[in-house]
């Protein structure tokens, strides 16, 4: 039986997680940088950031050349439809930083809408959330909002699942399931809602995390987003922590997208929508550490009301455009 390590202090987020019914945060969320796993996972993220970064720099430069390649950055500076993704990007990033859900299916509608294909629209977005979901993991890392535990039982399952929803999304339409996934979401919706003002009796320890986390990393490659709606909304509606599971939700999504993107990239060859990734990353570069500084800051009853009527809104208005 697990002993747990509870920070008993009289602080804030204790009397706010008392006045939900919820048990006291662990000492590793009060003082996160004391955990060795988390601090290894963070500089994993750190190197392999830095390290595809400098990948496509020497890329850029030895393909083209100096001149090739500072042309290129000059047009893509002076593009509208660059800065109209870099705007989408900021965005999409603050909803999913802040509330771990709808960057995947805010960029892919903007990518849609620009004339992309659905295979190439997920593709891109995919590639473009290994960075702003590595930075985004970070900082909640840095900021107290991860929990180890469930952050270790998402990343297997939500990898493999990411895998081989980027498979079916290369051969079949992965808009076929999403009348059935919004369907659930809104349900899901409604009862985060009701969660938040109505006193929880007790918490429990979320059940089937890995199958969650399976499905979850399969719809997202399939659908294009859907890996923060499935299983965050989930975890929350049976009893979780809001800002813990936000923040392990992300952190943990790090890893799948990287999983999903190496498989588009493997499957699909290289999208065409280079100039609006790049958007997509700058702004969402920019707006993950606000991002999470507002998880940590926002109360609990807060996040659950903000992202009960996120999941309730877009999950209605997919099933009427699949209806209609």
């Amino acid at each position: 039986m697990k002993i747990r390590d509870l920070d008993l202090s009289p602080s804030p987020l204790n009397a706010e997680h008392e006045a939900l019914g919820l048990p006291p945060v662990e000492a590793y969320v009060s003082q996160p940088d004391n955990h060795p796993v988390l601090r290894g996972a963070m500089w994993a993220a750190v190197l392999i950031l830095a390290g595809l970064l400098s990948f496509l720099i020497w890329r850029l430069f030895s393909s083209n050349g100096s001149s090739g390649a500072l042309h290129i950055i000059e047009s893509t500076l002076s593009s509208s439809a660059f800065w109209s993704a870099v705007a989408v990007g900021f965005f999409a990033q603050v909803i999913d930083g802040a509330l771990g859900m709808a960057y995947g299916i805010t960029a892919t509608t903007f990518l849609l809408s620009a004339g992309a294909t659905p295979a190439a629209a997920s593709a891109s977005v995919h590639i473009a959330e290994v960075f702003t979901t590595g930075l985004s993991g970070i900082s909640h890392v840095k900021l107290g909002n991860v929990d180890k535990a469930l952050f270790l039982r998402l990343l297997l399952p939500g990898s493999i699942g990411a895998i081989l929803g980027a498979i079916l999304v290369t051969q079949v339409d992965g808009a076929l399931m999403k009348p059935f996934i919004s369907a659930y979401l809104l349900v899901m919706g409604l009862y985060i809602l009701s969660k938040a003002y109505r006193q929880m009796i007790q918490r429990r320890t979320p059940k089937h995390v890995g199958k969650l986390a399976l499905f979850g990393g399969f719809v997202d490659a399939a659908g294009g987003g859907g890996w923060g709606p499935v299983v965050t909304s989930s975890l929350l509606g049976s009893g979780s922590d809001p800002r813990t599971t936000i923040g392990s939700v992300n952190f943990a999504e790090f890893f799948l997208t990287l999983s999903s993107a190496t498989s588009f990239i493997l499957l699909a060859g290289q999208p065409a929508t280079w100039m609006m990734v790049a958007g997509l990353v700058l702004g969402g570069l920019f707006a993950a550490p606000f991002a999470a500084l507002l998880c940590k800051k926002l109360s609990a009853r807060t996040l659950l009301t903000i992202v009960g009527c996120l999941i309730t809104c877009i999950s209605a208005y997919n099933i009427y455009s699949s209806l209609f």
